[in-house]
């Protein structure tokens, strides 16, 4: 009997998605002759009164590697555990369609629904998906150079305006919860603060910082985490959404941090908060090779039966852990972490109040 496969991406798309779906589906077909069924729009397509499904032959997951999104299709909306008919829908549809087992691509609040499906019964093998690199147990999730790479461009970019101008200028990355994209390419594009969730942000510090350099005459170009807060304050929400996985939506830290800037210093304060920008695009050759790799190893879980379990990097090897190991918290920066020693040994400004 044929084995029969399902696949889906969940949560926010991400650069790599298809590169993914192309090597799960290519693996299983080459090594066990697999029947691979792509499910459409994440959860949602296993969640309706009909399952939305599409074949996923050779022929449909080639030319795919360095296209951005994701030809499935997601949602970051559906949630299969909401409440228990929907959850039995969903277990009857995968039973209706014949699968095996389930790949889930997602990050963490993907891979705790995924976790939360398996103890239902549902065989399912996650590979981790997010720009915020900041899923439990993996060091490295494809997306984040992508992600890094497109905030370092735009921070170049307003580098020369900023100089031009003499301005301040503040750059919003995403990330939630985690500075990883603000630390790397903030290093990466030679900003001079670099604010992140992990560190509570002193105003005045920064704002010392920018008039020193105004002094100068030198503009100051400041990279912000969206979850990054002041010492003492909470962190810019854009809006609360009850019915998602993740109902906080972070946004609009760089505002706030411009309009409390202003006043403490002689030049103007501008703030670009670049958003799903970072999200789109074709991912990069490290990313394409990360996400292949990511797709094979799930495909030799799959065939080894080792369910419940998600594809991870963990001192440079692949290796997997247990889906609820990936399926609550986030990993943050660490405050011993080696970039964070480099950025404040070159002089960069973490926002921390000056010693004495």
């Amino acid at each position: 009997m044929t084995r029969r496969i399902g696949i889906l991406t969940g949560g926010g798309d991400c650069p790599g998605l298809n590169a993914v779906i192309r090597a799960v589906a290519k693996s299983l077909m080459r090594q066990c002759g697999a029947e691979v069924v792509g499910i459409e729009d994440g959860f949602a397509g296993l969640m309706e009164a009909s399952p939305r499904v599409r074949p996923l032959a050779w022929e449909a997951v080639s030319g795919i590697l360095m296209r951005g999104g994701t030809i499935l299709g997601t949602s970051n909306r559906a949630n299969p555990l909401q409440d228990e008919a929907t959850t039995a829908r969903v277990l009857r549809h995968a039973q209706a369609l014949q699968l095996e087992g389930l790949v889930v691509i997602g990050g963490d609040g993907t891979m705790a629904l995924a976790h939360g499906l398996a103890q239902r019964g549902l065989r399912v093998v996650g590979v981790p998906k997010t720009i915020d690199n900041d899923i439990p147990g993996c060091e490295r999730s494809f997306g984040f150079d992508t992600a890094v790479a497109t905030v370092t461009e735009a921070i170049e970019r307003l580098q020369t305006t900023a100089e031009s101008h003499g301005r301040v200028m503040i750059v919003e990355t995403m990330g939630r919860w985690a500075g990883w994209i603000a630390l790397e390419a903030g290093l990466a594009g030679a900003a001079d603060v670099i604010l992140l969730p992990e560190i509570a942000f002193d105003v005045e510090a920064v704002a010392a910082v920018c008039r020193a350099r105004a002094q100068r005459r030198r503009h100051t170009l400041v990279c912000i985490g969206e979850g990054a807060r002041p010492a003492g304050g909470e962190p810019a929400v854009q809006a609360v959404h009850a019915d998602r996985p993740e109902p906080l939506r972070l946004g609009g830290v760089a505002h706030v941090l411009a309009a409390a800037l202003q006043p403490r210093v002689p030049v103007e304060v501008r703030a670009t908060v670049l958003g799903h920008v970072q999200r789109g695009g074709s991912p990069t050759p490290f990313d394409r090779v990360l996400a292949t790799q990511y797709g094979n190893e799930a495909a030799q879980l799959v065939m080894a039966g080792a369910w419940g379990r998600m594809v991870t990097l963990q001192q440079g090897r692949l290796s997997s852990v247990a889906l609820a190991d990936a399926a609550h918290g986030n990993r943050q920066v660490p405050l011993d972490h080696p970039l964070l020693r480099a950025a404040r040994q070159i002089g960069v400004s973490l926002g921390e109040p000056a010693a004495g």
